[in-house]
């Protein structure tokens, strides 16, 4: 897994300060992507037990309320990302991990190695940046057709439950 940058403290991708790890490589292609640079699978730097470190510390920090995990797209980076998720819930059990991902819960339900790494985190903000639904109204989220799921709840009640209905 390659990775383009991890924030310390990021207050724009999910409530509270939050450590953000963003990972390279995406096929999405989303137009107006905010993150074009890191579509690109070759580009950032290798992820080593450096960094998992660096991201455990940085948790350790009663001022972070959880982790965001972000791109490129997360669902392409599984088996790097749900080693990550694993030490991070080991570590540090208590705090909420948001995962966005321009695949739909729906299409993410269908990959065994995606489902693996939804399961594993609380909140997952879902489906393409959409540039004619863009709202900069909305929370943590940057165009209307994206929805922020409880992923436990919808788990078990086998339907979608969303955080905020409205979308504010």
């Amino acid at each position: 897994m390659r990775y383009g940058q991890i924030r310390q403290f990021d207050v724009a991708n999910g409530p509270g300060i939050r450590t953000s790890v963003f990972v390279t490589g995406c096929t999405h292609h989303c137009v107006n992507c905010f993150n074009e640079e890191y579509q690109d699978f070759s580009a950032g730097t290798e992820w080593t037990e450096k960094e998992t470190q660096q991201v455990i510390t940085y948790m350790q920090s009663p001022s972070v309320s959880g982790l965001t995990l972000l791109g490129g797209e997360p669902m392409q980076n599984t088996a790097g990302l749900t080693a990550l998720v694993k030490r991070v819930r080991q570590c540090i059990p208590d705090k909420t991990i948001w995962i966005y991902s321009g695949f739909t819960y729906e299409r993410i339900l269908r990959d065994r190695d995606k489902k693996e790494l939804l399961s594993l985190c609380d909140v997952l903000v879902d489906g393409p940046f959409i540039d004619a639904l863009r709202d900069p109204g909305l929370f943590f989220r940057g165009s209307a057709n994206q929805r922020i799921i409880r992923i436990r709840d919808s788990l078990q009640r086998g339907t979608i439950t969303l955080l905020w209905p409205d979308g504010r």
